[in-house]
């Protein structure tokens, strides 16, 4: 769908279709019975349509399966078109779906902001402090939309409310901006957020952007485009409470973050709101896309974390982990590797499952809980344990590597026959008590800034600026509450003497941190490592070979998708693209 017919397609404002935010009441209009000129008439449906605007954040080509790009880095892996596949091994065009779609999408989202500022600017009698609050949210969520554009296709062309899309459609056809002007259109947005939007809401009004959610994006801008003081500015603006009391803080266990028990910390700056329930089911489909065949109705693991990532966590004590160090010739040895993991069974008349070989859980035991805590908050590893979902049953399961794992068995199974880890964080437990009753609506809030990662990003601005002390104490702020120690400690193993060596450790933190997220993929690209894992090969818990990764100069951005050539002669391609 070219760029004309894309904000032709939206040019009515899309409204929530189920209820976003606990008790702000969103009437249910249908999508193709509502027009801009007959909606947008009061503050009440200027609220509601605003809250429509959240809603596109959960769409599948705007951060929907975000979860599921890490298989563009390096920590993880892909299946299929939906689970980035192609990206990761150089298969894809202008014209794959999830190209055009993000293009598609993106726009959508940003006419739909368009109209909203359109329009709240003509409503009589309105509140001025009410316009402003949501003019405010609206040009956070517009920002947003086009950092999500720029991230993946670089310059594109910017379209803002003076556009009607009723009236401009068939004479839509700008070139593109360059990334600085499109950075500064983002800036410019955030700027005015930052003045309009209040430090917090109200309680039935979680969720909603603040204050500190638009100072954390504008230092993210900042942060990408190299300019390190700015960015140093608005991030100690909300961690160090600069002129507001912004309340964030790290929440004490990182596991409960991303369940039901922590997902509305003071942690979380900027959040996709998921609910669940039986009359509310309003999430994101981590069960289905994350979770394997004994997850909540049978999941599909299109999206697993690499082999190579696992072993990137650090021992308890920070030293860098080597299996060697506990299975002497396992890294060259595919035997060894075997031996190590491989178990076999059968299942006996009376229904009792009886090993007739097993490998040493208790060694593998000890090794895994030997490593950093968030390896087994975030990954599930062999010969674990989770709590699945069999018959409309919640049931404990085993990740056995062995033949003929069945979830029926009290196995865990993944749909694809991989022997590899799987992702534990997101993944629903058992059916959460009742409120998970859909696979596609997982009602797990999924942050898209929270405190850890501003931390991370400080740590990096300083770092870049020389302030390497100022860089290690905020790292360690995120480390220590993994109970990890800290950097320049004590032991040689932790000491960081120079910005080189610092850069490595943020690398790696924001890896094991932000695991599955999906940040690594952008973090690649800004710090321009990702050819550094072309020829990489995938390997699965017994060394066998899965894919070869394949990246290069050009999958710094995508292809602008080849409708949008088709139809305006005036946009160009990206470099290494036809």
């Amino acid at each position: 769908m070219d760029m004309k017919n894309i904000f032709k397609y939206c040019c009515t404002i899309f409204l929530s279709i189920l209820l976003l935010f606990a008790c702000v009441d969103l009437d249910l209009v249908p999508y193709d019975q509502i027009s801009e000129n007959s909606f947008w008439q009061d503050e009440k449906q200027a609220n509601q349509g605003v809250m429509g605007l959240y809603s596109q954040l959960k769409n599948y080509y705007i951060f929907g399966k975000a979860f599921l790009t890490e298989a563009m880095s390096d920590i993880g892996l892909g299946v299929y078109e939906m689970g980035y596949r192609p990206f990761s091994n150089g298969t894809y065009t202008g014209r794959t779906s999830t190209v055009e779609e993000h293009w598609k999408q993106g726009y959508g989202s940003i006419n739909r902001t368009n109209t909203a500022i359109r329009k709240i600017n003509e409503i009589q009698g309105l509140d001025e402090e009410v316009r402003k609050q949501l003019i405010g949210e609206t040009k956070f969520l517009r920002a947003l939309f086009y950092f999500r554009l720029m991230d993946y296709f670089g310059g594109v062309p910017i379209y803002d409310e003076t556009t009607d899309v009723t009236k401009e459609f068939n004479t839509m056809l700008k070139p593109r901006n360059s990334v600085e002007e499109v950075r500064d259109f983002i800036i410019k947005d955030l700027t005015e957020a930052i003045e309009y939007l209040p430090v917090n809401w109200s309680q039935d009004n979680y969720g909603r952007a603040t204050k500190g959610a638009a100072y954390a994006l504008r230092g993210k801008i900042y942060l990408y485009a190299e300019e390190w003081e700015k960015a140093i500015g608005d991030f100690e603006e909300i961690v160090y409470n600069k002129t507001n009391d912004y309340g964030y803080e790290l929440y004490d266990s990182y596991a409960d973050l991303f369940k039901l028990t922590g997902h509305n910390a003071p942690e979380m700056i900027f959040a996709i709101q998921n609910k669940g329930g039986k009359t509310s089911e309003y999430g994101m489909p981590m069960a289905f896309y994350l979770g394997n065949r004994s997850t909540f109705v049978s999941d599909w693991n299109v999206g697993m974390p690499s082999t190579s990532f696992a072993d990137s966590y650090e021992n308890l004590d920070g030293t860098p982990f080597n299996w060697d160090d506990y299975i002497p010739g396992f890294n060259e040895s595919n035997e060894v590797k075997e031996t190590t993991f491989w178990s076999t069974f059968w299942r006996s008349p009376s229904g009792y499952n009886v090993w007739t070989s097993l490998c040493d859980t208790t060694l593998l035991g000890n090794i895994y809980r030997g490593r950093d805590p968030r390896m087994m908050q975030t990954l599930i590893v062999p010969y674990s344990y989770f709590l699945g979902w069999v018959n409309d049953a919640p049931q404990m399961m085993q990740y056995a590597v062995a033949p003929y794992i069945n979830e029926n068995y009290g196995f865990l199974r993944g749909d694809n026959g991989w022997y590899a880890y799987y992702w534990r964080k997101f993944v629903p437990e058992g059916n959460l008590d009742d409120q998970i009753t859909d696979r596609a609506n997982t009602p797990i809030n999924f942050p898209l800034i929270r405190l850890g990662d501003v931390l991370l990003m400080l740590s990096e601005a300083y770092n870049e600026t020389g302030e390497i002390q100022k860089a290690v104490a905020e790292l360690n702020k995120v480390r220590s509450r993994s109970n990890m120690p800290g950097l320049n400690s004590g032991p040689a193993w932790l000491q960081v003497d120079n910005k080189e060596e610092m850069f490595k450790r943020i690398m790696h933190e924001r890896a094991v941190e932000l695991a599955c997220e999906g940040h690594r993929h952008s973090d690649l690209k800004r710090w321009g490592l990702l050819e550094t894992l072309n020829d990489k090969v995938e390997k699965d818990l017994l060394g066998e070979n899965l894919y070869t990764k394949k990246f290069t100069s050009r999958d710094y951005l995508w292809p602008i998708p080849s409708q949008e050539l088709d139809a305006n002669p005036n946009i160009k391609q990206n470099p290494g693209w036809y």
